[in-house]
């Protein structure tokens, strides 16, 4: 079913890095949005002439963001429904993504790992990433993030590393918004430790810069936790940018950690104050919850149905994604103190699902993205369709 390169990030994947706040302000102003990217020129491997390394960009040779979409729908019957693929061309786009991938290596030796591309870096990518090229341009420069060896020493024990882990990162995104961006509007894609330097960048880079705000569509911002004050949209995390409550909405994020049970008291995720605390204003629990909202049905409190994507081939022939129409469903759930998307599979369903493998501390932590990839998609063509229309009749 998930072959090596789902088992190989799957082992690599994981712990989130606690990252310090910046004051850094981009510069910038808004240049007219929606122009469509120009016919991607090749672009070789190796550093740009800024020193940045791109994982995923227009015109990349090799491109992981480009991988095959072809899928089977396997039923619970076991009967497969052929997806079919469709050309995975982000060359044409009028909007960008600008991923940030989780941590995928486990060295021991080192606390930041360097920026060349490794498999593990392009498995990530292809799980995560390549979806979305469907929708967008998808761009992601490599950064010297922290392994997972150096925080399994302790979320926060080196301030020194998850600051060589940002600083990477910010040096990736001015190369990409001085040079490459060309007023583009943008979807933010952050998971685990992407996500927690995601959320850094846009609070030091985004959320005081209304030119820069206004060309955001939406920040994917998963196994994160994005915090507000009880009842409120906003105000927590960001000063301005609230959480999505609708398909037409933009300029919002979409934010939540799955779980197939509720969070544990000592949870890294769905609890204030605990996992991405940035500042003291989100160290603290008084008053504050984190962020869920459904993907299936942005703003819903009620159950929806997800549509999962796995990788089941490596092979650029066939059909190498497989999902599972049905079998789940996820509800943003509050309790104890916690806010969660708990992800249920349907009753009696002898098709697999996922599982805790890292203990329920953890939860689905290793699945958040690809348990409603489908969702997260359509998500982002929805808000693309919503933010063209009112940048048309502005």
């Amino acid at each position: 079913m998930r072959t090596d390169t789902r088992a190989r990030t799957r082992r690599a994947v994981a712990l989130l890095a606690v990252v310090a706040c910046s004051g850094l302000l981009a510069a910038g102003e808004l240049v007219p949005v929606g122009q469509a990217a120009t016919a991607a020129v090749p672009v070789p491997a190796g550093p740009d002439a800024a020193g940045v390394t791109w994982l995923c960009r227009p015109g990349l040779a090799g491109d992981p963001c480009l991988f095959p979409r072809g899928a089977n729908d396997v039923a619970a019957n076991g009967a497969k429904t052929a997806i079919p693929a469709t050309p995975a061309s982000a060359s044409q786009s009028a909007f960008d993504c600008f991923y940030v991938y989780p941590t995928v290596t486990a060295s021991a030796a080192t606390a930041n790992t360097g920026t060349a591309v490794t498999p593990a870096l392009e498995g990530a990518a292809v799980e995560q990433a390549s979806r979305f090229s469907q929708a967008c341009n998808v761009w992601a420069p490599t950064y010297r993030q922290r392994t997972s060896a150096s925080l399994a020493e302790g979320l926060g024990n080196d301030p020194a590393a998850d600051e060589i882990s940002y600083e990477s990162l910010l040096t990736g995104w001015k190369d990409y918004l001085a040079h490459d961006n060309d007023g583009r509007p943008i979807v933010f894609i952050g998971h685990s430790q992407g996500a927690a330097n995601l959320i850094r960048l846009l609070r030091s880079q985004i959320d005081d810069n209304p030119a820069l705000r206004d060309r955001l569509v939406s920040a994917i911002i998963l196994g994160g936790n994005v915090q507000v004050p009880k009842g409120k949209t906003v105000g927590g995390t960001f000063a301005h940018i609230p959480a999505c409550t609708k398909a037409s909405q933009t300029g919002c994020v979409i934010a939540y950690s799955s779980f197939s049970s509720p969070p544990p008291a000592d949870s890294l995720f769905g609890r204030p104050g605990q996992g991405v605390s940035l500042q003291s204003d989100q160290t603290t629990k008084s008053g504050q919850q984190v962020v869920c909202t459904n993907p299936a049905a942005l703003g819903s409190t009620g159950a929806a149905a997800l549509t999962p994507y796995f990788v089941s081939s490596t092979s650029p022939t066939g059909d190498p994604w497989v999902t599972y129409s049905g079998l789940y469903t996820g509800t943003c759930e509050s309790a104890g103190g916690a806010t969660w998307l708990q992800i249920t599979p349907r009753a009696g369903d002898t098709r697999p699902v996922v599982a805790p493998t890292l203990g329920p501390t953890w939860g689905l932590h290793l699945d958040d993205v690809n348990l409603s990839l489908g969702n997260l998609v359509n998500d982002v063509m929805a808000e693309e369709t919503a933010y063209s229309h009112h940048h048309r009749t502005a």
